[in-house]
């Protein structure tokens, strides 16, 4: 049987005081709808329904990436209203999932058992028991425990508020139920809205089956309604981030300090102190130790490393036993072989740095193979750019390359040579030659310095 999901996501956010619709705001830098259908996909489901009104525009630029129908709410009434503007592509025997879309949370293990709730009977809501429910829809059962309507708080009765089960407007129906039940729907309530919550009691007056689910974490049913919601949500996510990180093998010095913004895979005994800011897709070897603020990003780090404070990698690859930083910065392209090492205020883009090579102060590899064991010295630049093009720079294995020296590209550094402090270098040096291009040094005696003028 398919799986159809409908996702509603027409609300402004007023609350949220932006231009940007609600659903866009993001969650670990993903906009909080991207969550939820990246989460449907992973079920498996056959068709995703974004039903939008608000910032249409935004919202199909933001989710280009994504395919999706796009569903038109123009005007805003209510709920029912919504999964009104979808039907027309959910099929009569198909499953037919519907979510919120500002509630980012929901885990793949959560609607699966949803899913399966709905197995045995003809209408499977999601439910949460919560210590105070106030403004939420209250789940209403009869003697025998069975679901028989929903009912919103504000046309709720002093008694049916003190239920605490509530609504999470998530629920799962076969097509041609939700088809036959949206059109008996009326707006003849407190708010003058179509609300989706009433097909519940059509189900209990049919005699149907209504079962239930609930989360493992209540958090995962959240929705956001402004910015101190969507805070409270980012360190909840990013807790449970952290819990999966160190159930993977990671010790983390504070899990409350750590932020995760894509997808990590990590080995054994990594090591993370505070601070510390994964993105993308981020892969990390057996035994590393990263230091303090840190931001690792599209990159792969190898076993036994060590990462300084203060470090960034950006689209790096750094090999097995490599040290980096404190403060150093790799950036797309870099490359760091087996026992490499950047040290402090050292910059690498594009640049290969050979195994066992260092780089350890103040200086920018741009453009730039370096062989095998050499030796970069303090304020040494690879002059990659003309101004106009790039160009690339080759130090050959056992170069020692003295401080403060510029190597203007192209240029090859053959193996072995050796370049003197505060060079200049615009010609190719031969093998296990010295090279040293500088101005002549002149002692003058009996040198006046200036006095300052009255």
């Amino acid at each position: 049987m398919a799986l159809s999901v409908i996702i509603l996501a027409a609300g402004k956010g007023t609350r949220m005081k932006s231009d940007l619709p609600k659903v866009l705001h993001k969650i670990a830098h993903k906009p909080m709808v991207e969550h939820i259908i990246d989460t449907v996909c992973e079920l498996g489901c056959d068709t995703v329904n974004l039903v939008y009104g608000h910032g249409g525009d935004l919202l199909k630029s933001s989710l280009s990436h994504k395919q999706v129908n796009w569903c038109l709410q123009a005007e805003q009434l209510g709920t029912g209203h919504a999964v009104m503007q979808a039907v027309d592509n959910i099929g009569d025997k198909d499953d037919v999932l519907i979510l919120v879309g500002d509630a980012p949370l929901i885990s793949g293990d959560t609607l699966k058992r949803l899913i399966n709730a709905k197995q045995s009977a003809e209408l499977a809501l999601l439910t949460v028991d919560l210590d105070d429910p106030t403004g939420m829809g209250r789940i209403v059962r009869d003697n025998t425990n069975n679901i028989t309507e929903i009912v919103e708080h504000k046309d709720a009765s002093d008694e049916q508020r003190r239920i605490n089960e509530i609504n999470t407007g998530m629920m799962i129906m076969q097509g041609n139920n939700l088809k036959r039940w949206l059109g008996q729907l009326s707006s003849d309530n407190a708010q003058n809205e179509y609300y989706l919550t009433d097909v519940i009691a059509m189900a209990a007056s049919e005699g149907l089956q209504i079962s239930s689910a609930q989360p493992d974490w209540h958090r995962e049913v959240e929705g956001v309604n402004n910015r101190v919601q969507l805070a409270s949500l980012e360190r909840a996510y990013q807790f449970k981030q952290a819990e999966i990180l160190m159930h993977s093998g990671a010790s983390l010095a504070d899990p409350s300090r750590i932020d995760v913004r894509g997808n990590i895979s990590i080995g054994k005994d990594l090591s993370v102190d505070v601070n510390v800011v994964f993105e993308g897709n981020v892969v990390i070897g057996n035994n590393v130790s990263i230091g303090a603020n840190c931001i690792l990003r599209d990159c792969e780090i190898g076993d036994n490393t060590k990462i300084e404070a203060f470090s960034l990698v950006e689209q790096a690859k750094v090999d097995n036993n490599c040290t980096l930083g404190p403060y150093a910065r790799l950036r797309p392209g870099a490359d760091l072989r087996e026992g490499a090492k950047v040290g402090n205020f050292v910059e690498v883009k594009k640049a290969v740095i050979g195994k066992g090579a260092k780089v350890n102060h103040l200086s920018y590899i741009g453009d730039a193979d370096v062989g095998a064991g050499s030796n970069i010295g303090a304020g040494t630049i690879t002059c990659n750019y003309d101004g106009v093009n790039k160009f690339k720079t080759t130090i050959g294995e056992g170069v020692f390359v003295g401080s403060n020296s510029s190597l203007v590209a192209p240029v090859n550094i053959d193996a072995g040579a050796t370049i003197g402090a505060g060079s200049t270098v615009t010609k190719d040096v031969e093998k296990d030659s010295l090279a040293i291009a500088r101005g002549k040094q002149r002692n003058i005696s009996g040198w006046q310095k200036p006095v300052k003028k009255k």
